[in-house]
């Protein structure tokens, strides 16, 4: 990983969390997407527990920076849906995808974050869990935490813990295996329920990408918005301003917005997946940390995962390259490059789980296939760059 982004004080692999976890319990199934454990809440062992926590991470900087620079509360709202988001959709790839509770923990600078930023956030929750349930997903909000905590938070920190219950039987377990083709779910464009163009950004790689894309003037505008140890002259290096007017794909926002758009969540497509693919499924990926290289840690030591059709990149990616000069493997270890959703299946289900998309208005494709690898865990990509390999 490039020093600019270590500078940064971020990590795409994550290495020094994963040494940390190293030798604790994995739960019932090690290779599942998501930690599942017995059914401590029901006590039924047909049943078992699935419990996420996650936030928005540093896109929430980015959103003060929009706010500030505009006065638009929306991009709070875009907040409350990266950080469910990156819980639920976690969450769907084992398999709950329905009836899931969901409790915040919010901690905000009361001296830069003021009510009307805590009331969107709030009420932005309950008003994507009723776009949710119009889609057949039942999501429970049960409260949770908002702390002024001004003295360890320079502006404000948006987060979700998330629970379900499931029947063993239905959970989904990686079995990633030879012969698997690897479906793709496009991350950009405009799904059926929602209600913009969307960059296909999600939650990772917005560190890199703020400071990449936007102007050295928000670095003295708004010193709150980044960490005061790292080095200046890898603050706000990019040319753009937040409102710079951009078009993509015939539409037009600003290049603030581009960024800031929400994380997409897959829950309906996946809640239809289950019931019309279900055991066909050997596994659902999920392309977070880590990003095309996420699934080398789900898959066996003599298994190698390979994309070798990949999604072009989005005009989102190619300015965020184009700003920052990353190479492309760097690029394909951080951003999610066009898709954030991967389902591993037997060639005959492939075009389901294609026209399923589709039908939601979301682009996929057949992105590449599993095969037979050596003594390590790998993914073998084909980037504009050219073939590039990653190991666990």
């Amino acid at each position: 990983m490039s020093t600019k982004y270590e500078q940064r004080g971020v990590s795409a692999t994550k290495s020094e969390v994963h040494d940390a976890i190293q030798g604790l319990d994995k739960g019932l199934y090690p290779k599942a997407f998501c930690k599942v454990l017995p059914d401590i809440a029901g006590g039924d062992p047909e049943y078992c527990n699935v419990m996420h926590a996650d936030t928005a991470g540093t896109k929430t900087s980015l959103a003060y920076l929009y706010w500030k620079e505009t006065g638009d509360l929306s991009v709070w709202e875009g907040i409350v849906q990266d950080s469910l988001v990156m819980n639920l959709d976690d969450m769907g790839c084992v398999g709950a995808v329905d009836n899931i509770l969901i409790s915040s923990t919010i901690g905000r600078n009361k001296n830069r974050i003021p009510g009307e930023v805590l009331k969107t956030i709030i009420q932005g929750a309950q008003k994507f869990a009723d776009r949710m349930a119009e889609q057949g997903v039942g999501l429970h909000l049960t409260g949770g935490e908002t702390a002024d905590v001004g003295d360890i938070v320079r502006t404000i920190d948006v987060g979700y813990t998330t629970f379900a219950r499931l029947r063993r039987d239905e959970v989904i377990v990686n079995d990633i295996r030879p012969g698997n083709v690897i479906v793709g779910l496009a991350s950009y464009g405009q799904a059926t329920y929602e209600d913009e163009y969307n960059g296909g950004m999600g939650s990772n790689g917005l560190t890199s990408a703020r400071h990449d894309v936007f102007r050295k003037e928000y670095a003295d505008k708004y010193p709150e918005s980044f960490d005061p140890e790292v080095p200046r002259e890898v603050v706000y290096t990019g040319s753009r301003a937040l409102t710079d007017k951009i078009t993509v794909d015939g539409v037009e926002t600003t290049v603030g917005k581009l960024v800031l758009s929400p994380t997409r969540t897959y829950l309906p497509v996946l809640k239809k997946l289950l019931q019309e693919v279900g055991p066909g499924l050997s596994g659902l990926i999920h392309c977070t940390g880590g990003a095309q290289t996420k699934v080398v840690k789900f898959i066996d030591p003599d298994v190698r995962v390979v994309k070798d059709k990949l999604f072009p990149a989005p005009p989102l990616f190619d300015l965020i390259r184009q700003e920052s000069g990353t190479d492309w493997r760097e690029m394909y270890q951080v951003f999610n490059m066009g898709h954030r959703l991967e389902a591993y299946v037997g060639e005959r289900d492939a075009q389901t789980v294609i026209d399923l998309a589709r039908s939601f208005g979301i682009d996929a494709r057949i992105i590449g296939h599993v095969e037979a690898g050596g003594e390590q865990a790998s993914v073998r990509l084909t980037t504009p760059g050219g073939v590039e390999e990653y190991t666990d």
